[in-house]
């Protein structure tokens, strides 16, 4: 049931909203809420204690999911915006989380009005590898733009402590931190099905989780080879797979709602990269990808895109002391004659038109552009200060 609530029905009943945008939705299951849930007895005895909004009940054994979806959305349209679900837990629908999770604390409604200044509020959006880095820059973007974020990262730790951060920050509700390992199927898909409980469905999926290892032909282990293109090209691909569900089911209950799927690629992505061979191949295969799953996925109004950054030079990619790209490529001798750290990243800055590294920002207003531009799939945006151009 859990996944026929997560991939088929929930994010169903969110886009069936009849206004322009749909609504966000929580799944409960804590567990008082799932005793609750067991039988309609224990549901009404619950009842007693609850102070907030009414309550309805909705039993779901035997029905199919048209009938769960419609079941639903009649209790919504009734004015119920909390709906105990048998053996599931307690559902609550609003305009904004901040309105969701009132409707949980037993606090009245509040009529929330859309806020038009940014494309990106009430957006549900997952990013993987959001813990650090650009990942991490890019939550804190959504997140004070009023999104609805997920950050999924193999690190649960850091995860949980940048999420934290963001919230201190942003004053966001609206941001959790779910563990993922990109190369793990069971995982990515328990990552998705959360989010959907978490959220209600999911409108733009960040592929961003990625690593990097360089070293020429001679030196490059096989191991770390293959590490390389499981994270960075499987993670892509399981993804996808995964988070396409959930908006295919989007699709069909609301044909001409747009959703996206962004990876955070690279300018090695569109170009070769000296004894660096295991990365580039991998993000020039990513790109494959994006157009491949670009052809498959339009007709479900599903973009899907890469954004291709030049070097982040200030994030721990480059500059962690221990294992950052300019510790690796003084090693490894990749910038000839150089002798510190500052020769390899003067070296780099050099090589850039505008004479310094991309921002987060820089990525963050490309992958805006992409989900406003609704005539744009299968592409690879450089963001690159020009050191790239495309021919």
């Amino acid at each position: 049931m859990e996944y026929r609530l997560a991939y088929e029905i929930l994010p169903a009943v969110r886009v069936s909203r009849k206004a322009d945008k749909p609504w966000i939705t929580k799944l409960d299951r804590n567990s008082d809420l799932l005793k609750a849930s067991r039988a309609k007895e224990n549901f009404e005895q619950w009842k007693i204690s609850w102070q907030g909004n009414k309550v309805a009940w909705l039993e779901q054994e035997g029905q199919d999911n048209e009938e769960i979806i419609q079941g639903i959305l009649n209790y919504i349209y009734e004015g119920y915006r909390l709906i105990m679900l048998k053996n599931a837990g307690l559902l609550a629908i609003g305009n904004s989380f901040s309105e969701v999770n009132d409707a949980l604390q037993g606090h009245t409604l509040s009529d929330v009005r859309d806020n038009k200044e940014s494309i990106v509020k009430d957006k549900i959006v997952v990013i993987t590898g959001a813990a650090q880095g650009f990942g991490k820059g890019l939550a804190e973007h959504f997140a004070a733009e009023g999104a609805c974020v997920v950050v999924a990262d193999i690190n649960r730790e850091t995860g949980e402590k940048s999420v934290n951060e963001i919230i201190e920050k942003t004053g966001s509700e609206a941001i959790v931190f779910i563990p993922v390992d990109v190369t793990d199927s069971r995982s990515v898909d328990a990552m998705i099905l959360q989010t959907v409980f978490a959220f209600g469905g999911l409108d733009l999926f960040v592929s961003n989780a990625g690593v990097l290892k360089a070293g020429g032909l001679e030196t490059l282990e096989e191991d770390a080879f293959d590490f390389l293109t499981k994270v960075n090209y499987k993670g892509l691909f399981l993804g996808t797979k995964y988070a396409s569900r959930v908006m295919k089911t989007q699709h069909k209950y609301r044909p001409g709602y747009f959703m996206d799927i962004v990876q955070i690629n690279s300018k090695s992505g569109l170009q070769g990269s000296n004894r660096n061979f295991a990365y580039a191949g991998s993000k020039f295969g990513s790109i494959g990808l994006i157009q491949s799953f670009a052809l498959e996925l339009v007709t479900e109004n599903i973009k899907v895109n890469a954004v291709c950054p030049g070097n982040f030079f200030d994030g721990p990619l480059w500059s962690d002391p221990e294992s950052g790209l300019f510790v690796q490529y003084l090693k490894t001798g990749k910038v000839p004659g150089a002798k510190s750290i500052e020769d390899v990243r003067k070296h780099y800055e050099d090589m850039v038109p505008m004479r310094r590294g991309c921002f987060v920002e820089d990525v963050y207003k490309a992958v805006k552009y992409l989900i406003e531009q609704e005539y744009e799939t299968g592409q690879a945006l450089p963001v690159t200060g020009g050191q790239v151009m495309l021919k």
